[in-house]
């Protein structure tokens, strides 16, 4: 018998879910707690929608930094950084700096990951019979600056080393692939396998999906402590808002860190170092009410790469768009001045859209300063990761899911041998 029986999953965004499916189908008892009433409130919740291997180039270069540096006292730059001091903040951007050598490296292995997860989250959706407002339309990489596209090409060819098709094509036939396209372009890449859904739809399905299947959620649970014990993780937490009152406790064969933008304390806890950042990202969701602006919102999702914008369609009456990057900590407060960039984006490039009913969004993208997530083992015995996706958390999760559970599975196997 395997020694691994029971395993705890810690967050049930859209990594902790998928990671607890991928473990319910290799026969292991799973527990998935959440400081949330439902799964996928965070950072799963409303962000661009884009299921994106041709988004898979990291940021890991000289010119992120040299943006950041142009743009830090620009309130609605694409990429903003609070300069106020914070150790977190500074020696993880001096982490990420050492990692710009491995710039090419990541990409490539970044695309290989997209691809493979595709064909999981899709497997998943397919196998337990929902939707998720997922439109297969493949994404549009829109460039109006000549310097950028030629930068765009560079990339593709990291891209194909990774087993993506992208297509570079002319304005002419990316408005022919998207015919709500207006003004003008230096051109455009087109990749047809790439697509969109409603990443908290998805969430919310399988979830309902792993709950029949005999999964336990532990919602509204504050974890006070995890700590290891033996082969395995003690995990205390209660349900009210007091983190210094245990009120439950369980011991765990094993434990998969999905926390997002929380997993570095956790980690800490447990003997681990999983240096995550807290980069917020925005996002609107525009209500389409009028007929005008249901014919005037694009179906084919685009990334305007000079804006840092990104968009799906969700549905007939949502249209998402999202973008920015801000390094101000664990602060979560929407702010205006990141929002407003969005719904002019919207108004300048699909007049015909109404942007009367809006829903603004932020979450917190769990970055670690290589641009890779942290899948695998700990230190300890039974102590394992899945998390700090960055802003590839919804196209990377699927993979990475099925990664840590058979990592589980083997390790389990191995040890019962």
């Amino acid at each position: 018998m395997s020694r691994y029986k029971n395993v705890a999953v810690i967050g049930a965004g859209i990594t902790g879910v998928t990671t607890a499916y991928s473990l319910l189908n290799r026969g292991f008892n799973v527990t998935v707690f959440d400081r949330n009433r439902y799964s996928a409130m965070e950072t799963s919740f409303a962000n661009g929608g884009q299921l994106s291997a041709s988004n898979a180039e990291v940021w890991t270069q000289w010119s992120t930094i040299f943006k950041g540096l142009k743009w830090m006292f620009e309130p609605d730059a694409p990429l903003l950084v609070n300069p106020k001091p914070s150790w977190h903040k500074y020696s993880w951007m001096a982490e990420f700096m050492s990692n710009i050598p491995n710039y090419e490296a990541n990409t490539i292995e970044t695309v290989r990951m997209a691809i493979e997860a595709r064909k999981h989250l899709l497997s998943f959706a397919d196998a337990e019979g929902f939707d998720f407002d997922c439109e297969q339309k493949g994404i549009l990489h829109i460039y109006q600056d000549a310097k950028e596209l030629a930068h765009a090409r560079k990339v593709n060819e990291l891209l194909a080393k990774g087993g993506l098709e992208r297509q570079e094509i002319s304005e002419s036939e990316a408005k022919v692939i998207e015919p709500a396209l207006s003004g003008s372009l230096e051109g455009a890449f087109y990749t047809e396998s790439d697509f969109t859904g409603d990443i908290h739809r998805y969430s919310a399905n399988l979830t309902e999906a792993c709950k029949k299947k005999g999964v336990t959620f532990e919602y509204n649970a504050n974890i006070t402590d995890v700590k290891h014990q033996g082969n395995g993780v003690d995990v205390f937490w209660n349900n009210d808002q007091d983190f210094s009152i245990d009120t439950n406790h369980q011991y765990f064969d094993a434990v998969v860190i999905c926390a997002g933008v929380n997993s570095r304390l956790f980690a800490t806890k447990l003997g681990d170092r999983v240096n995550v950042y807290p980069v917020k990202g925005y996002s609107i969701t525009v209500n389409m009410n009028d007929q005008e602006s249901i014919d005037s919102a694009p179906w084919v999702s685009l990334l305007d790469d000079k804006s840092k914008i990104v968009t799906s369609r969700l549905g007939e009456n949502r249209f998402r768009i999202a973008g920015t990057a801000e390094f101000n900590g664990f602060n979560k407060d929407i702010r205006d001045d990141r929002i407003a960039p969005l719904t002019k984006w919207c108004a300048k490039h699909f007049p015909g859209v109404s942007t009367e009913h809006v829903i603004p969004w932020a979450g917190l993208r769990p970055m670690m300063p290589n641009m890779m997530p942290k899948v695998g083992a700990g230190k300890k015995p039974g102590v394992f990761y899945n998390t700090g996706h960055g802003h590839l958390g919804w196209t990377l999760s699927a993979a990475t899911a099925e990664s840590v559970a058979e990592l589980i599975y083997g390790d389990a196997i191995s040890q019962a041998a």
